[in-house]
């Protein structure tokens, strides 16, 4: 008695301490949210103008991680949602929608009225009732400079059927939070984990809240036994036989002043609905055999067919007290629920024997030519055969492709050479973190996510496939050289803004700021301004160029203004400018 008796204690005082750090981190982040929240509101602004849906066939999205990328319960297409991108200077939150038509291989862009505001890192989960609904809870919006975060803890749901977006307002939900998961379970939406940052704290979490389809409340759950610690980013799965399977994850906590420490879990639970006890959940800890995923974290999840479930990339930090580098992953891992497995995925490579008999099909040609070529392709891939002993003695015999000498995939892999088209090692996504998957008729589709080169962080905008019944090799449906993507080192701006800032905005107030960039702005004929187009209006004008104007402001203001003044004063320098324009365009006609 006296030991379960303390224990109990002591889980009462980890909760204690857990509800002080949530309520500290939740005043300190306040006061930085309210300022972004005059940000959000701008482009929400700018979204309230969309009074009628349009579909706009286009070329694929710009490259982008943290989306999220649902495949429609009844047709044939990929849904693609938010997501987040930085150039090296700005961070740029979308709210686009965008559908890939997966037989006809083309993109649209649809823009429905009244859309969820910008955000990455969210939860989409897609349900097949009405026609299908997409679901979407949380996430976060960055500032432009990437150092301030406003949690969201709205709940949304696209109609499919109807291309609708609605808000539903439920209390008893999650508190604002991003990198949680979220997954379908019968008729409801269960959530789990996540974390919500401030610019001096953050705070993890591992709680459970269900969502109910039907009578659209929110319930917190208190599942008995012990779960998984307080994580981010892990993997969120139905089994086939009802429970949820959680495993890995990210976390990090503070070991001294200013220097923290991450952890990159590798456990694994399952949350199990008790039998006859309806809304009691109890958690267990698993330990599955076979060929488990080497520790990551930003690794992307999907469910095949046959409810297996896919963990695909992700990357291993090795921090140091003053650096952090990673090794980004590609390759492929199934969890076998059925039989509590894991199982490292080895495609079987183009069957190219069998593809000479055959006629009619685009890769023989492909492939006859290499062959008449005289062999001056690139050389075949190497079969390596290996035995691997699991946990509980069984033999388990693995056959890898490995590529020849001189050839590795490369995170900058170059898609010019035909006999990329009939070499598996050559068609493999690259490297990468935070990409999207899902999951169509048994083909394992992966777009975008990035990785790192050196200081440089590249963004991804390319489209796989894998078809998951052949297992033979992935198919290439959007290429990308990440070579051509723009980067902009800070020292750059730095020495490009140098002269704007010697002018001269140190002044003590607002209003001084104010004219000092109304001065500057009144010099319509400076080259370094955007020019305003014929015939274009201010709002046109300022989505345009908004992020031009907030730099020119940030930078007369210095690091440390706050964003919501640094905002008034951009629309009031764009605003001049814009006018006088305007007003001298007038009188070069007159």
């Amino acid at each position: 008695m006296g030991k379960k008796g303390k224990k109990e204690k002591k889980g009462r005082g980890a909760e204690k301490t857990a509800a002080k750090m949530e309520k500290k981190v939740s005043k300190r982040s306040r006061k930085e949210e309210e300022d972004l929240e005059a940000l959000i509101a701008h482009f929400q602004s700018l979204d309230a103008k969309k009074t009628q849906v349009t579909e706009t066939p286009c070329s694929p999205p710009s490259p982008r991680l943290n989306a999220s990328l649902s495949a429609h319960p009844e047709k044939d297409e990929l849904i693609l949602f938010g997501g987040e991108y930085f150039n090296g200077q700005k961070t740029f939150m979308y709210n686009e929608l965008y559908v890939y038509s997966i037989r006809k291989d083309t993109w649209t862009k649809v823009d429905i009225p009244g859309p969820p505001p910008r955000r990455c890192a969210h939860q989409a989960v897609v349900v097949p009732q009405g026609g299908g609904q997409l679901w979407i809870f949380g996430g976060e919006f960055a500032s432009p400079d990437g150092e301030q975060f406003y949690h969201y803890k709205d709940l949304w749901v696209l109609h499919l059927a109807t291309k609708t977006w609605e808000q539903i307002r439920s209390t008893g939900g999650p508190s604002g939070r991003s990198g949680h998961r979220m997954v379908a379970w019968k008729r409801q939406l269960i959530l789990f984990g996540g974390f919500h940052e401030s610019t001096r704290d953050y705070i993890y979490y591992s709680d459970v809240y269900t969502f109910s389809l039907d009578t659209l409340l929110w319930s917190k759950l208190s599942p008995s036994g012990s779960g998984p610690t307080p994580r981010s980013g892990c993997l969120m799965a139905v089994t086939p036989q009802g429970s949820i399977a959680i495993y890995g994850g990210y976390s990090k906590q503070r070991v001294k002043k200013d220097v923290d420490k991450g952890t990159q879990h590798s456990d694994m639970f399952l949350l199990k609905p008790e039998e006859g006890g309806e809304g009691k959940w109890t958690w267990t800890r698993i330990n599955p055999s076979g060929v488990k995923p080497t520790a990551r974290s930003g690794f992307s999840v999907a469910v095949a067919p046959n409810h297996q479930i896919l963990l695909f990339g992700g990357v291993c930090d090795e921090e140091e007290e003053e650096s952090l580098e990673g090794s980004f992953f590609s390759d492929l891992y199934v969890y076998d629920a059925s039989r509590s497995r894991w199982f490292a995925a080895q495609l079987k490579g183009p069957k190219s024997e069998k593809k000479k008999r055959r006629r009619g099909k685009v890769g023989e040609h492909e492939d006859a030519t290499e062959q008449e070529n005289g062999g001056t392709s690139a050389p075949e891939p190497l079969e390596v055969i290996k035995e691997v002993v699991t946990e509980d003695g069984t033999v388990i015999t693995i056959k890898q492709m490995l590529a020849p000498s001189g050839l590795v995939v490369r995170p900058s892999p170059k898609a010019e050479d035909n006999a990329v088209e009939t070499s598996s090692t050559g068609q493999e996504p690259c490297p990468r973190s935070n990409a999207m998957l899902a999951v169509k008729h048994g083909l394992l589709y992966v777009y975008g996510g990035m990785f790192e080169a050196g200081d440089r962080q590249v963004t991804l905008s390319d489209l796989y496939c894998l078809d998951l019944h052949k297992m033979e090799e992935w198919k290439t449906l959007i290429e990308m050289d990440p070579k051509s993507q723009e980067w902009l080192e800070d020292t750059d701006s730095d020495e490009e803004d140098s002269s704007s800032d010697e002018e001269g905005a140190e002044g003590g107030g607002e209003d001084q700021e104010e004219d000092s960039m109304e001065d500057s702005a009144e010099e319509g004929t400076d080259p370094q301004h955007p020019e305003v187009a014929s015939g274009e209006q201010y709002e046109e004008y300022l989505t345009r160029t908004e992020q031009y104007w907030l730099k020119l402001a940030r930078n007369h203001m210095g690091r440390d203004a706050k964003e919501k003044k640094v905002f008034k004063v951009a629309q009031a320098m764009a605003k001049t400018f814009f006018d006088d324009t305007v007003e001298d365009t007038a009188q070069a006609k007159h």
